[in-house]
């Protein structure tokens, strides 16, 4: 026996639990399952329980393998900041989104901020605390930093654009 094998009988719940929530993605249905039944599946789980049953049509897109590391290395500090949420669910009471800004040249976190939703007022609110933490809201800057995100909905939404 596997010590981290999800039991059979889960596995069958949680396909009969996507099966009645139809219009879930798999991270939804983790979510919602982990909430509703008191039992954590992950989202990769759920994503591998619903491919062997046949439930998960292919991409519309084209998968593209990452590489190992960028091509283009930064070389210095403020060249390129790494951005994203965080998610994480206090039991019995909500979630929160940890939003950080990360130089990629010194791993340093240089801005964060924890938020109970993910807007592009907080996306703007942790930028700005990362300019003011470099000093690159001070004086004249020869090269903005450039910002590396996953396009998540705060990212893309029209608010940033301003």
């Amino acid at each position: 026996m596997v010590w981290n094998r999800i039991p059979d009988q889960v596995h069958e719940d949680v396909v009969d639990f996507a099966l009645e929530q139809e219009d879930m993605t798999p991270r939804e249905l983790a979510v919602k399952y982990t909430d509703e039944k008191r039992y954590f599946v992950s989202e990769s789980s759920v994503c591998r329980i619903l491919s062997a049953e046949d439930l998960i049509t292919a991409p519309a897109h084209v998968v593209i393998r990452a590489a190992d590391e960028f091509s283009d290395k930064t070389t210095r500090l403020n060249e390129l900041w790494q951005t994203d949420f965080t998610y994480l669910k206090v039991t019995g009471w909500c979630w929160f989104y940890l939003r950080t800004i990360l130089d990629d040249y010194s791993q340093y976190i240089i801005g964060w901020k924890l938020c109970t939703k993910m807007k592009a007022a907080d996306v703007t609110d942790t930028l700005e605390l990362a300019l003011q933490a470099s000093e690159c809201d001070q004086g004249t800057v020869a090269h903005n930093p450039r910002l590396l995100s996953d396009n998540g909905l705060s990212i893309v939404a029209a608010g940033l654009a301003d």
